[in-house]
């Protein structure tokens, strides 16, 4: 009797210890948004990483214009680009400066001119070109006498569970439903529609702006473009389109019988015999008339799939619940992740490094830019999704030559990464961009965190080559100062990009990288069964270390030493905190001093001029040096580039409505919050534990 009391009891210690796992559907369903109207900050967004699709209350694209200084309807993908003429030849030889940076030699750099002249234009025209392209408006067709008031009773619900926007209204007293859905395998939007009347689909094709920041949508230029039914069998259709030497393919597939209508140019009107009806639209880059069979999936085919896929990548991934907490913010908390993981997974998951606004409207002419895919990227072996990392890392292979290219006619050795360019990976010319180098590791960050959660020799064999060039040019950068017996960083604008290239030196975000880059490059050897590099470890051991002013706070350069009193030095990005935030613990770090720098920071810095990364750094350098109280503070400071729309994009400006480092920063800072950092033992390191904060969590994984 006395065993089974003792056994009877040990089971009750074990079931009150046992965690219970995390109701993952309840999750979704309390942060899955919903949209009452035609806001357009709103809009909801379908896609499979490489392609992505926004629409409108309707459900479909219906009202471009009303969301164009929004959050735009964009349909773009990873291989949508277009250039425009290039009568003059430009080459990129055209835009190349010659600085010296006190290395003995001229080094030319791909750069913007303020003088008028060829250089100037060429530099233009090579950061403008190639561009991104909206690839078409896909909407319902309405009277021109329709507005917003004869829409009612307007529910949309983005269902993240199966990746379906569902979207109920009355249109002048007609139900209409709809539901959304974007193929998790195939550049392809389909959608099924239920009303009490036909309603007719409208198919329109901008031509490309070609502007700094817009939904890239020229609705003026009809002669510059053309639109052709290249074929019509049954209920498929094929369109060509010509955008000057680019052509791209639309196919659309249906139920029913359809009329094909084409008002204008570039605009066609696919009107139903009934109001229920089904279609499928897939966006090609080739296409062949020899595809006679060639057949789209049906919306209930894409939305099964969709569904599969959508459970897998919740099931299988990382999860933080926040609904035991009682601090009034971390229902807020949990919605900024919940909705971040799912935009980062549409948007910024594809073949190539993202662009900083997805695949939703362009940023920078839609170039990606490489100092920002660790902010994009990082979190998703953190959260159980190595496999979205390791599928755009393959673009550093085709980037190669020309990074090779770059570093060589700078005279250095190894590959050098460059920070704004495109699928084919030619360098943007930049007043600032082309003398970053913080990008440079990154790519072996991203390849560890690839490796650490799958650590075996396929993962080392394809990355290795990549990882050992990249460090092989960090180690031909660094400067050898004999004077003092150490290694400097100069020639450089820093993170923090209110810095000048030729007065600065040691910045110190630079420094960690540095460090940390070189450190796991020659792991990397060591797993591979190869010596270490005796000059690398040379390097790391007399690498300069932070640089900190009389009253021991942190100095954003060795050669700032007014930054706690210029404002130039107060404003943009706090980039020290992250030497010890995105990077781990060093030599070369103290942390009572980044403690202090922290402080400082917290109190003088100029927040508004920051931008949406800047908050999780914060939280990650806080997390660090044992401070989970200002760690949460910095997620959810109260600041307009700390905003998160009710579709959960990261708000900056009226120029930047969305910014995807914001929500990829968000999820790599919980994660470490949650899961810690290598050597750290501590439950939720990131959070208080005064029990306002019972984070509970599966699936996440440490950082470095």
């Amino acid at each position: 009797m006395r065993i089974g009391i003792l056994l009877l009891s040990f089971l009750c210690l074990f079931i009150q210890g046992a965690e219970a796992k995390i109701n993952r559907k309840a999750l979704l369903q309390r942060n899955s948004p919903i949209v009452h109207g035609f806001d357009s900050l709103s809009s909801l967004s379908v896609g499979n990483g490489g392609f992505a699709v926004t629409v409108d209350a309707t459900g479909l694209q219906t009202f471009p214009a009303h969301y164009s200084k929004g959050v735009p309807l964009g349909t773009q993908s990873d291989w949508g680009w277009h250039s425009f003429a290039n009568p003059k030849r430009y080459t990129p030889e055209d835009a190349y400066r010659d600085y010296d940076f006190g290395r003995g030699r001229m080094e030319p750099y791909s750069v913007q001119f303020n003088e008028p002249g060829r250089q100037q234009d060429a530099a233009n025209w090579l950061r403008i070109n190639p561009h991104r392209l909206h690839l078409g408006v896909v909407g319902f067709e309405l009277p021109s006498t329709v507005t917003f008031d004869d829409f009612a009773d307007v529910t949309q619900t983005l269902l993240l569970g199966s990746g379906i926007i569902d979207s109920r209204y009355t249109l002048q007293g007609v139900p209409v439903h709809v539901q959304t859905v974007c193929h998790p395998e195939r550049d392809l939007l389909a959608a099924r529609v239920k009303a009490g009347q036909p309603m007719p689909i409208r198919l329109h094709f901008p031509y490309p702006t070609g502007e700094h920041a817009d939904d890239a949508c020229d609705w003026d230029a009809d002669s510059k473009h053309h639109t052709t039914l290249v074929s019509r069998r049954n209920n498929l259709a094929v369109f060509r389109r010509t955008i000057d030497a680019t052509i791209y393919y639309v196919v659309v597939q249906w139920q029913g019988d359809v009329l094909i209508a084409q008002p204008s140019a570039n605009c066609f009107v696919l009107t139903p015999s009934t109001g229920d009806f089904a279609f499928s639209c897939e966006f090609l880059p080739t296409y062949t008339t020899t595809f006679t069979d060639y057949l789209l999936p049906t919306f209930g085919e894409a939305a099964t799939a969709s569904a599969t896929a959508w459970a897998k990548f919740w099931n299988e991934g990382g999860v933080v619940d926040f609904s035991a907490c009682t601090d009034p913010r971390a229902p807020e908390l949990e919605r900024r992740v919940v909705l971040s993981q799912y935009l980062m997974a549409i948007q910024a998951a594809g073949d190539t490094p993202p662009q900083e606004t997805g695949l939703t409207y362009n940023s920078w002419y839609g170039k990606f830019h490489l100092e920002m895919i660790w902010w994009h990227q990082s979190h998703f072996p953190l959260w159980g999704h190595a496999d979205k990392l390791h599928h755009t890392l393959s673009w550093y292979e085709k980037a190669r030559p020309m990074a090779r290219s770059i570093a060589e006619r700078q005279g250095y050795k190894g590959v050098r990464w460059m920070k704004m360019t495109d699928p084919s990976a030619a360098e943007a010319p930049s007043k600032v961009g082309s003398f970053l180098i913080w990008q440079q590791p990154h790519l072996i960050y991203l390849a560890e965190l690839v490796y650490r959660a799958n650590p075996t020799k396929e993962v080392l064999d394809k990355y290795f080559k990549l990882v050992q060039e990249t460090a092989e040019f960090m180690y031909s950068f660094a400067d050898y100062d004999e004077q003092e017996g150490r290694y400097i960083l100069k020639g450089i604008i820093p993170a923090q990009e209110t810095l000048r290239a030729a007065e600065t030196i040691n910045p110190p975000l630079e420094l960690s990288a540095w460090h940390y880059g070189l450190s796991t490059a020659q792991l990397w050897r060591e797993r591979m069964g190869m010596r270490r590099i005796p000059e690398w470890d040379r390097l790391l051991a007399k690498l300069s270390p932070l640089t900190a002013d009389e009253q021991g706070r942190y100095l954003a350069a060795e050669t700032a030493t007014d930054s706690y009193t210029n404002t130039r030095y107060l404003t943009d990005h706090p980039a020290v905190l992250g030497a010890l935030g995105m990077y781990p613990e060093s030599h070369l770090v103290d942390k009572a001093t980044m403690s202090r720098t922290l402080h400082a920071l917290w109190d003088l810095w100029g927040w508004d001029t920051s931008w949406g990364w800047d908050y999780p750094m914060t939280a990650m350098c806080a997390a660090r040096l044992g401070e989970p109280q200002k760690a949460v503070d910095a997620l959810l400071m109260p600041e307009t580039k700390n905003t998160y729309l009710p579709n959960g994009h990261n708000y900056q400006s009226s120029r930047l409505r969305l910014y995807l480092p914001g929500n990829g920063g968000l999820l790599t800072a919980v994660a470490m919050m949650c899961a810690g950092w290598d050597g750290c033992d501590t439950p939720n390191p990131g959070f208080p534990a005064d029990g306002t904060w019972n984070v509970r969590w599966e699936g996440l994984q440490a950082m470095p």
